[in-house]
């Protein structure tokens, strides 16, 4: 079919918008741009090129959704895909971010749900239709990847529709969504009751990585497994004799600092992990890992108070609540009924069988330095889906904890890897994905290379050769 019949297509719940032939550049060869609309106002793009090799990839969102599907970023991810043969898609979920920022269009109850769960599964339904109809063949593969939003939309699709994709990249997905956005308001109201400004979080960072750097037997400016680490505030921090001072921290400070790495209980029970540490690490543009999720220094809002205000404000009740201040919630004297939201957001089904039944295969993976979403969500929810499945669930269901790095990239850790590549092989060939080689890039150039290994495996230093040097490690389990 030509690029341009497709706007005739009809019989499905979708609108072709445009259909347009785009000419080849320097980042994609030519290929057949399609817009369009779901009910009610699910935005999608699919791509279509000329050389496929009959997979189609579709990528996930972040925060609240609702992007331009034209950004740059996005561009350039679907452009690369194309250069590789994929048919590409992509969807604002269902409302338009510029016109509705943050949660404000939960108050229409459809634009919620598609959000949730919906919009990702009728585009990806939608895209096969269009990809049938333009090649006369639907997609031999199905893969998704996100991270973050993305993530956790990977991991619904896993768990309510397992027939969408064949494999799944799930990276640091806010499987726990509910559970995140209390956890941020616990933390906000520590902080607002005792700051912890930047210079000292800092501070914090360092003495820890002085603590614990060196816990898996490699001095390397990364810790391994925050788990390890016995960084206490109360032990390890200097305490302030008498007034504060920079470069000490007064009672009140360690209490906040407590509160972020204690889990987070209401009315005795447990509702959330414990933050480990790690995300304290300075980043390559002298910012510490929680800048701007946790502290600013620049007056606005952090994103942990943008973020909890606006699902508080507009997602967790019924009731919406504009002006609602995190200081008038109280979790212990008055809990908050999130039931019906926590079985419309959350991805913590840890029931996989029909996606492994059908033969998927699914990759999670987290930085263990991640300042946005705990790292813990994704440990406890593998142990939970293995608790779940059995021991067969490394067939099918492989996470990797990724020392030292940021929120979807970024930090002091090895951050760059070739996981679709690993997932498609695993899908394709049956070669499940023991290591997967992981690199630091500075300036373009890979300083550091290492194995991630799936947990609980972990990356163990042979004891010779350059610690840069992936070769020059094993993954095992941890004694």
């Amino acid at each position: 079919m030509h690029c341009s019949a497709l706007r005739a297509l009809t019989g499905y719940e979708f609108s072709v918008i445009s259909a347009t032939l785009q000419p080849a550049s320097d980042s994609a060869p030519e290929f057949c741009r399609v817009t369009g609309q779901i009910p009610p106002e699910i935005q999608f793009e699919v791509a279509l090129p000329y050389q496929w090799h009959k997979r189609l990839l579709m990528i996930g969102n972040g925060g609240y959704a609702g992007e331009n599907l034209e950004s740059p970023g996005r561009k350039a991810t679907r452009d690369q895909a194309v250069k590789s043969g994929f048919v590409f898609t992509q969807t604002n979920t269902g409302h338009d971010a510029a016109e509705e920022p943050l949660g404000t269009f939960a108050v229409n109850r459809q634009k919620l749900l598609d959000y949730a769960f919906r919009a990702v599964h009728v585009t990806a339904e939608t895209a096969k239709r269009i990809a049938a109809a333009y090649y006369g063949t639907a997609p031999a593969r199905s893969y998704f990847m996100g991270c973050s939003t993305g993530g956790r939309q990977a991991l619904i699709s896993a768990q309510r529709f397992p027939q969408d994709f064949d494999g799944i990249i799930a990276g640091a997905p806010v499987l726990d969504f509910v559970g995140t956005m209390m956890n941020y308001v616990s933390i906000q109201q520590a902080m607002a009751a005792a700051p912890v400004p930047p210079a000292k979080l800092k501070l914090a960072g360092e003495i820890a990585y002085r603590l614990c750097d060196a816990d898996d037997g490699v001095k390397d400016g990364v810790i391994d497994d925050p788990r390890r680490c016995a960084f206490k505030p109360s032990t390890h921090l200097p305490l302030c004799s008498g007034r504060d001072a920079p470069d000490c921290f007064t009672p009140a400070q360690i209490r906040t600092l407590e509160t972020i790495y204690s889990d987070q209980r209401i009315q005795g029970k447990r509702v959330f992990p414990g933050w480990p540490v790690g995300a304290e690490a300075v980043g390559a543009n002298g910012d510490i890992g929680w800048q701007g999720w946790l502290v600013r220094d620049d007056g606005r809002p952090p994103t942990f108070v943008v973020f909890s205000e606006a699902f508080f404000r507009y997602l967790a009740e019924p009731k919406k609540n504009p002006d609602l201040q995190l200081s008038q919630l109280d979790f212990e004297r008055n809990p908050p009924n999130l039931d019906w939201i926590r079985q419309v957001l959350n991805a913590t089904d840890t029931d996989l069988s029909a996606f492994r039944d059908r033969g998927g295969k699914l990759i999670m993976w987290f930085g263990w330095a991640d300042p946005a979403l705990n790292p813990m969500m994704g440990v406890e929810y593998y142990e939970s889906v293995l608790r779940t499945m059995g021991s067969g669930t490394r067939d099918f269901f492989r996470l990797y904890m990724m020392p030292g790095v940021f929120h979807c990239s970024g930090g002091v850790g090895c951050d760059a890897s070739s996981r679709l590549a690993a997932l498609i092989q695993w899908v394709e060939e049956g070669k499940a994905p023991d290591r997967i080689v992981a690199m630091k890039i500075v300036h373009g150039k890979a300083v550091r290379t290492r194995p991630l290994c799936p947990y609980p495996e972990v990356a163990r230093y042979k004891g010779t050769g350059s610690v840069d040097d992936a070769e020059n490690f094993v993954c095992s389990v941890p004694k």
